[in-house]
């Protein structure tokens, strides 16, 4: 069955995905939106085994468990799957385009820092992806604010609108950080007023506000560890696909919350609902 449009999309690859199946629906349930679950089946692997039939099987039995899973977390949550041929990664970015999130696990990059590559699932979905992309962590999260990091682009702002929503569906504090560099104005009316126009839309957010001297990354993925999600743009500017910032991926690479990357082609959850 192919995705239904707007659904929280979440890459089955194996039993360590159910915690994120979890995660992803309870984002979905948070959302209104449906579950969809996609595994990619190896059929080199399957044709080396006695029977093809046996890993047809596995898979079938691992997408069924998976919605087990789901709809423990929401009883009255939809839920579908879908088992394709082919690779995860170019499997996920191709729905990605009609999804409203993708989300996926980290591989354990936030454990082996010297051995994160680009080439990793996590990263390749951020890049390329044509929805947000929510990175999960193999330990859960602590119940603190929902970060957001903005700088005053357009891509940040749209990361904003995103953070706003999901603390007002988690019941969160928000707390938006913005990080003023050696040459930059620390103004902090300059964040006020960034910030103003998403207050508007939920006013049942307590949301903080800093301004922050220091790195970006470096400042973003400390706070990141008292956060229960951070929220960041894939980019500074509207990213070209393919592409992402240094910011989003040291918040990737290392913060040890659940990342939600923002595309600047995305727009925010409330738009056009």
């Amino acid at each position: 069955m192919a995705a239904p449009t707007d659904a929280v999309l979440v890459g089955v690859g194996s039993e360590r995905n159910l915690p994120l199946v979890r995660l992803a629906a309870q984002e979905a349930a948070a959302h209104a939106r449906p579950l969809h679950l996609l595994h990619a089946f190896n059929w080199a692997g399957a044709l080396e085994a006695p029977s093809v039939a046996g890993p047809r099987a596995e898979a079938e039995d691992l997408i069924a468990r998976a919605a087990a899973v789901a709809n423990e977390v929401e009883p009255a949550l939809p839920v579908s799957g879908e088992i394709v041929e082919g690779g995860p990664v170019p499997a996920l970015v191709r729905r990605s385009e009609a999804a409203f999130l993708v989300a996926v696990g980290d591989s354990g990059m936030t454990t082996c820092a010297t051995c994160v590559s680009t080439d990793a699932p996590a990263v390749q979905l951020a890049a390329r992806a044509g929805s947000p992309v929510l990175v999960a962590r193999s330990d859960p999260p602590p119940q603190g604010p929902v970060l957001v990091g903005v700088d005053g682009s357009a891509s940040s702002q749209r990361a904003l609108a995103w953070a706003y929503d999901c603390a007002a569906r988690r019941e969160a504090r928000l707390l938006v950080v913005r990080v003023a560099e050696a040459d930059d104005s620390d103004d902090p009316g300059l964040l006020a007023g960034i910030v103003a126009r998403c207050a508007e839309r939920h006013p049942e957010v307590s949301a903080e506000c800093h301004t922050i001297r220091g790195d970006p990354g470096t400042v973003l993925v400390e706070q990141s560890r008292s956060a229960q999600l951070s929220l960041v743009a894939a980019r500074g500017d509207d990213p070209w696909r393919g592409m992402l910032g240094a910011v989003s991926q040291s918040l990737l690479y290392h913060a040890p919350s659940p990342v939600i990357v923002v595309r600047g082609i995305a727009a925010a959850p409330g738009d056009g609902a």
